[in-house]
C-alpha cells in the first residue's frame, strides 16, 4: 500500500480510537464505572488487581489497549508488512488518538468559555 494511503488509513483509524477512549474515560455515561474503578485501583491488595482497574481510569493507559483492538480487526500496518508495521502502527495510532483527545478537549474548554462570556455579556 502507498506510505500516503497509509498515513491517511491512520488518520481515520485513530478518530475512533478516540472517540472510544474519550466516551469511557471522561464521559458522564460511564461516570459510575469509572468511579468504582477508581476506587478499586486505590484499594485493592494486588498490583495486578490495581493496575487493570486503573486502565478505566487513565486515557493514555486505555488508549493502548483499545489500539491494540482495533490493530487486531483492522489488521492495519504501517511502513512495513510483517510484526514491525504493527509495532509502529501501534504507537503512531496511541499518540494520534490522544492528540485527538487533547485538541478536543481544549475546543471544549474555548467553547464553555465564550458561552460564559457572552453569558455575563448579556
Amino acid at each position: 500500500m502507498p506510505y500516503g494511503s497509509q498515513i491517511v488509513e491512520m488518520f481515520i483509524i485513530a478518530i475512533p480510537i478516540a472517540c472510544i477512549v474519550r466516551t469511557v474515560i471522561v464521559e458522564e455515561l460511564f461516570k459510575e464505572p469509572r468511579e468504582w474503578c477508581q476506587r478499586r485501583s486505590e484499594n485493592c491488595r494486588g498490583a495486578v488487581q490495581r493496575k487493570f482497574f486503573y486502565l478505566f481510569t487513565c486515557e493514555w493507559c486505555f488508549s493502548h489497549y483499545i489500539t491494540a483492538i482495533f490493530l487486531v480487526i483492522t489488521r492495519f500496518k504501517l511502513l512495513y508488512d510483517d510484526w514491525r508495521g504493527y509495532l509502529i502502527s501501534f504507537f503512531c495510532l496511541v499518540f494520534l488518538a490522544n492528540v485527538y483527545i487533547d485538541f478536543y478537549s481544549r475546543l471544549r474548554v474555548d467553547i464553555r468559555k465564550e458561552k460564559a462570556v457572552i453569558k455575563s455579556i448579556e
